[in-house]
């Protein structure tokens, strides 16, 4: 049991010299390094969403491919 005690005071020591060497440069955002939280991520990289198809029964709109037949 007193070997766990020590251990526990040995590991408390070595972490306070870590943070009293490190000072104000300790980061401690965690994974926050190289993320932009003000980045925004809008419908821009989304592709566009394909139309809707026609219901069924309803005329067929003229297609913009083929010529329109002349008289």
């Amino acid at each position: 049991m007193w070997k766990i005690f020590v251990a526990f005071i040995a590991f408390a020591l070595l972490a306070l010299f870590v943070i009293m060497k490190g000072g104000d440069k300790i980061d401690m955002q965690g994974e926050a390094a190289g993320h932009n939280p003000t980045e925004a991520h809008g419908s821009a990289s989304t592709p566009p969403t394909p139309a809707a198809p026609a219901a069924p029964g309803a005329p067929a709109a003229p297609s913009e491919a083929a010529p329109a037949a002349s008289k």
